[in-house]
């Protein structure tokens, strides 16, 4: 037995912090204006040493649970005390000491199936923290990086069936030296003034790559709308503009997708070739609502995003025709390493994508996206809509979370998951 498997949970807690938006995110569901952090601290002991790790996540309500039938408020308040609820078990709920992956798999399907008909992104979001502070807990211990954890192809078992080899053999080879430069996403709302916001991330911070909100409301306004961001960006100074495409599943099916790529390819063909994938186009329910994807993927990627909430629907991505994975640290560290090694022994995508993760939680994203072949960098967007969260950071992390030439910037070669910089 490896001294990480031995792996014990000593003691959690949870603190709540509300951070309001500077700038209000456009959903296709609403807008988020203020927001729930959660910050978990974890003490635990591997072998004969000990050592304390933090994660941190945003409880957005509005993304996870996009329910009408319940206000902000209440949806909030019973995330919120989930999370405690997982903070007062965790000590005594996951069973023998194990290593930090087995325990962040075992926290995942404790608390990620349908209770209380809270939906499993919701619940996924209350897991997080409390997995990414485990994972970084064992790192202090024996001060080393959570990424380093899967030199020795230990037993996993919440995950080994699902490879040939090992899940350990699988994130070992998925892993990459980690980058200390990755390209940076600014995100444009779909009412967000051109003139405004725009043309001063390219001005000030160097941005070239966009994440375009669209409302998939009407195909030729999405259209209209990408183009004009595209060309807004040529015209203020952004060198060979990247876009991505992110319309909240509000479109019905795959077909609406499809004719708003060949519309925009003849409207713009130079837009057109600026795109670099789209986000989850459709309902986060791709087994009640099956899209086939096989020609909008021949077209441009489609990544999977929301409709991905547990191991077992991964097969289901190869099936109805995805090209990869939008993966988010949101839906807790030891998933997301999972999901990366799956997708990428069957050689689909991976991109790199955000909750507007905030302090501990931006540094762990980044240093997900630093250590796994991203397609795109990484979003960053706490800088850009919640900049008071990550003021504790500054100016000792001011290359991470304020973007110059367009990157982000920051040392990779750290302890744990980074919280104690």
């Amino acid at each position: 037995m490896t001294t990480l498997e031995q792996t014990q949970i000593l003691s959690v807690k949870v603190e709540f912090f509300s951070q309001k938006f500077r700038t209000p995110m456009q959903l296709s569901s609403g807008r988020i204006e203020t927001i729930t952090e959660a910050r978990a601290t974890v003490r635990v002991k591997v072998g004969c040493h000990e050592g304390e790790g933090r994660g941190s996540i945003y409880l957005s309500d509005l993304w996870a649970w996009p329910s009408a039938s319940l206000f902000h408020k209440d949806k909030d308040g019973i995330l919120r005390e989930r999370c405690r609820q997982i903070a007062s078990e965790l000590p005594h709920a996951l069973g023998a000491p194990a290593h930090p992956l087995e325990l962040g798999l075992r926290l995942h399907h404790k608390y990620c199936t349908d209770v209380d008909a809270i939906p499993p992104l919701a619940l996924a979001l209350c897991v997080a923290p409390f997995d990414a502070a485990i994972h970084d807990a064992a790192g202090q211990a024996i001060h080393a990086s959570a990424f380093s954890f899967y030199r020795d192809p230990v037993p996993i078992p919440s995950a080994d069936a699902y490879f040939s080899e090992g899940v350990c053999q699988a994130i070992a080879s998925t892993l990459r030296p980690p980058e200390e430069t990755l390209n940076g996403w600014w995100i444009l709302n779909a009412q967000d003034d051109l003139e405004g916001e725009l043309v001063a991330a390219i001005r000030d911070q160097g941005f070239c790559h966009f994440k375009i909100k669209l409302l998939g409301e009407s195909v030729r306004e999405d259209v209209a709308r990408t183009i004009a961001v595209y060309r807004a960006a040529c015209q203020n100074g952004a060198s060979s503009p990247r876009l991505s495409l992110d319309s909240n599943e509000a479109y019905r099916n795959e077909v609406e997708v499809l004719d708003y790529l060949q519309l925009l390819r003849e409207e713009d063909a130079h837009a057109y070739d600026a795109v670099d994938y789209l986000e989850q186009p459709t309902s986060r329910d791709i087994q009640r609502y099956a899209c086939d994807w096989s020609e909008v993927a021949a077209l441009k990627p489609v990544l999977l995003d929301e409709g991905l909430t547990s191991i077992g629907l991964l097969p289901l991505a190869i099936e109805q025709g995805w090209s990869g994975l939008a993966l988010k640290t949101c839906k807790g560290h030891s998933f997301t390493l999972v999901a990366a090694a799956w997708a990428h022994e069957r050689n689909l995508l991976l991109a790199m994508q955000d909750l507007t993760n905030p302090g501990i939680a931006a540094i762990h994203s980044w240093l997900t996206a630093s250590h796994l072949p991203v397609m795109n960098g990484i979003e960053l967007n706490s800088p850009q809509f919640t900049p008071q969260a990550n003021e504790s950071w500054l100016p000792r992390l001011e290359s991470l979370f304020i973007a110059r030439r367009g990157v982000h910037e920051f040392n990779p070669q750290v302890i744990g998951l980074g919280a104690y910089l």
